[in-house]
């Protein structure tokens, strides 16, 4: 340890979710963990076995995990793998039963099976092992704060008891809602009873972080005794891209990361794009619309509805540093909104990843929101929620594309900026120097 780093003051991250886990949830704890040492604090990572390797630059400490009776049994009755979670293997069995409803058989069992044994959630049995480890370490007397990260909340039980026996400072994050989460899966009677756990568990938090204004507010509404901060996630400065020069030929206009089945629809840009194409307005040998991730049929089958069977091509799943790649050389990123109105406060995770690109963003759908408000304040993209919104953005974005090559991107660095995952360590070292004093 150098002399710098004896300096900064520690604070210990609970988080069932860490690189190389690459969830949005493990990149926001990660890249968290990355920039506070710029602010005075290094982190120290407490987290249940992860898949693979953490980076040698983090002090992270893996804990086992045990897993409920009721869900061992399940796997060894289905002959699942033991090493995956249930969840995540419940979705590979769907995938291949092509099964896209939410609502299915297996959901709804799931879920009646998950009321009673995933209470409060399917990761409880990390609990006993993270506290013994939690101990230790604020035993050793140079863990100055703490931080908790959700989902799992257990992560939070944990940090709740952690924080009554060593009366350090304990700042709860919320990368979703708890009990408010518009995809809260049980019952009404079973919110009822996490509701108080959710208020008796925070009581003494010391403050409160969630990924959005609205989400805030939200929860000021349940917590109102609470400080709440709303601080979003974003894009990690050192994956700026520094070549703006080196663009497609042809009218590419490119999507990364998952397409959510009945939360998401292209539908609005290739109603748009047919109709440009059908006017004469735009010739369909110049458009290209690439997706990047999971592939999925129901895009195919939408796209053949609207004559486009030819202009949207999906390549599957790349390295991350192709994807980032095929961002940055694209003449626009597309960002696919949520459509259900009540995720007015949520960001899609790629909309900061496309910031660091530095290519011009148009949003299609859903309703407005904070992507709407993001794209505003920073001038990197435009947004429309209908076809007949989209298609004079595209429309205008095509015709500069023609006349000189390329389009152009206005983007307000200093306003991007705001948006990194420096910013975001910054106003959480912030927070923490203010509940240290």
């Amino acid at each position: 340890m150098t002399a710098a780093e004896s300096k900064k003051r520690k604070v210990l991250i609970v988080s069932y979710v860490f690189p190389p886990m690459s969830t949005a949830g493990a990149v926001r704890v990660g890249k968290l963990a990355k920039y506070l040492p710029e602010f005075g604090w290094q982190a120290v990572i407490l987290t249940a076995a992860l898949p693979g390797r953490p980076d040698p630059q983090f002090e992270v400490l893996e804990t086992p995990r045990r897993e409920s009776v009721v869900m061992g049994v399940g796997k060894r009755l289905f002959r699942l793998d033991p090493e995956q979670t249930l969840m995540a293997q419940i979705a590979q069995v769907k995938k291949k039963l092509r099964i896209r409803s939410e609502r299915s058989p297996v959901d709804l069992l799931l879920a009646a099976v998950g009321e009673v044994t995933a209470y409060p959630d399917p990761e409880k049995g990390w609990r006993p092992y993270a506290l013994g480890a939690g101990h230790d370490l604020l035993c050793q007397g140079n863990i100055q704060a703490i931080i908790s990260s959700s989902p799992p909340v257990t992560g939070h039980i944990i940090a709740r008891e952690l924080k009554e026996r060593w009366s350090v400072p304990w700042l709860a994050d919320f990368r979703d809602l708890w009990t408010q989460n518009y995809y809260y899966p049980y019952s009404p009677l079973r919110r009822s009873i996490e509701r108080k756990l959710e208020l008796k568990t925070l009581a003494p938090a010391d403050g409160l972080v969630t990924a959005s204004p609205p989400a805030a507010g939200d929860l000021g509404a349940l917590h109102s005794q609470k400080q709440i901060h709303s601080i979003p996630n974003g894009f990690d400065p050192a994956e700026l891209n520094s070549n703006l020069g080196v663009l497609t030929d042809r009218f590419t206009i490119t999507y990364t990361g998952t397409m959510y089945t009945g939360r998401q629809s292209p539908e609005p840009l290739f109603a748009a794009l047919s109709d440009l194409i059908a006017e004469r307005t735009m010739q369909a040998g110049d458009v290209e619309v690439r997706f990047y991730g999971p592939e999925a049929g129901w895009i195919d089958k939408q796209a053949r509805a609207y004559g486009l069977a030819e202009v949207v091509k999906q390549f599957g799943m790349l390295p991350r540093e192709t994807v980032l790649e095929k961002q940055r050389e694209s003449q626009v990123l597309l960002s696919v909104k949520w459509k259900d109105a009540r995720h007015r406060g949520f960001y899609t995770a790629k909309v900061f990843e496309y910031l660091a690109a530095r290519r011009p963003i148009v949003a299609v759908g859903g309703f407005p929101d904070v992507v709407d408000d993001l794209l505003e304040e920073t001038g990197a993209g435009v947004s429309g929620q209908t076809w007949l919104d989209v298609k004079p953005l595209l429309l205008q974005m095509y015709q500069e594309y023609k006349s000189t090559g390329a389009v152009t991107y206005a983007g307000d660095e200093a306003r991007i900026s705001r948006y990194s995952h420096r910013e975001m360590a910054r106003r959480f070292a912030t927070i923490l120097d203010s509940l240290s004093e």
